[in-house]
């Protein structure tokens, strides 16, 4: 066993997991960014208890969290997988660190990147050395008391990689001094998501990742070994998400989420959905894939004061899988079913079986479903948990 695997254990001792849910119920994550302290700063003892009863994870970073994890245990901490921040002492300790264009100019991560910068730089995830410290660096974290790690930025493609004005640039390999190509990148992350694992067997590992990146390639596939929860940002409420098959088509999303479940792993939809119909579609997208080791995020009303019921929503045990039905997809629970009319489909007025109740507490006959929406029905005597 590992150094850092040896830490974990006897940091995981005193965790209790607070129990799987029933089937048809939402597992749901709290992403506790700094946006979030308000809740978390000093919480009373209801408060501390409200949250332990509703988010069954959080996302918390260190060192913030650390104090708080003697009343919330269940936090993944958060740790990017290549990102070496802009003005860091990391930065100016390992430069060597840094992955480099022809020129020799830093490189960074393609992301928030302005005025011919981005704040956060490229590492090269094949350096021992670089390795090496982030293993250590998450050791540390882990054995403070967190559940596991939430690793950002896996990014199974080169084009991630990008100059001060977030355009892709083709790294120079410091092993052969040719640029990179995606096999020689995706050969680099996936060894090092091995890497991880091995060190923190443990541990929970949530690979926040794209979704459409081509998982024919035998890379991808040994990176979703790597870890147990896939995360996708946005979920389906995604507005990049198209109808039908190719790259971004919403029939590809879930065959990707199905061959996340063939694999034994659970996802994790972080939907961002700003209204409560964007919430309703994707809480039936939710309920229309999970395979039971799955959960869902969502921030507006995902707070303690101001929380959504519908996530509160208990369908029972699923009856099958999706299937077809009256021009949407349908899935059966014993205590209901939910519909989805998928993106750029035409307005569906769905006539039902019988009479339901939707997550209003309204009787319908019949529900009416634009492009991208979604109804999560329960029968007439089944209501929300409070």
């Amino acid at each position: 066993m590992t150094l850092a695997a040896a830490v974990l254990s006897l940091a995981l001792v005193a965790l209790a997991d607070p129990g799987e849910p029933k089937p048809g119920t939402v597992r749901f994550v709290r992403i506790a960014n700094s946006a979030f302290d308000r809740y978390t700063k000093n919480p009373s003892t209801s408060e501390q208890q409200w949250m332990r009863a509703k988010y069954w994870r959080m996302l918390a970073y260190s060192p913030y969290f650390d104090s708080r994890l003697t009343w919330f245990r269940a936090a993944w901490v958060y740790k990017d997988l290549y990102a070496i921040y802009v003005g860091s002492a990391l930065a100016a300790e390992h430069p060597e660190w840094i992955l480099r264009d022809t020129s020799g100019n830093p490189l960074h991560i393609r992301f928030a990147c302005s005025g011919g910068t981005c704040p956060q730089y490229a590492a090269d995830v094949g350096d021992p050395g670089f390795r090496a410290h982030w293993i250590a660096e998450a050791a540390a974290a882990l054995a403070k008391g967190y559940r596991g790690l939430y690793v950002d930025d896996v990014n199974l493609t080169v084009s991630r990689v990008s100059d001060g004005k977030g355009q892709a640039v083709a790294p120079i390999d410091p092993r052969t001094r040719h640029p990179m190509t995606e096999a020689d990148w995706r050969r680099d992350v996936t060894a090092f998501l091995a890497q991880i694992r091995t060190a923190f067997p443990q541990a929970e590992i949530v690979h926040n990742v794209i979704w459409y990146v081509d998982r024919n390639d035998p890379a991808v596939e040994r990176a979703v070994e790597s870890a147990d929860v896939i995360g996708l940002e946005r979920g389906v409420n995604d507005a990049g998400i198209r109808g039908g098959g190719g790259t971004y088509g919403f029939d590809t999303f879930l065959s990707y989420v199905d061959w996340i479940h063939a694999h034994g792993k659970g996802v994790l939809f972080d939907a961002k959905a700003t209204t409560d119909q964007a919430r309703e579609y994707g809480l039936a997208a939710y309920f229309l894939l999970t395979a039971g080791g799955d959960s869902l995020a969502n921030d507006e009303r995902g707070r303690p004061d101001d929380w959504w019921p519908g996530y509160e929503t208990s369908l029972g045990a699923p009856r099958g899988r999706r299937y077809a039905w009256r021009g949407v997809l349908r899935r059966d629970f014993e205590s209901g079913f939910v519909l989805l009319n998928p993106p750029d489909a035409p307005e569906r007025n769905v006539e039902l079986d019988d009479e339901r109740v939707d997550l209003s507490g309204r009787r319908q006959t019949s529900i009416k479903l634009g492009a991208a929406a979604g109804a999560v029905l329960l029968a007439p005597r089944v209501s929300q948990t409070p």
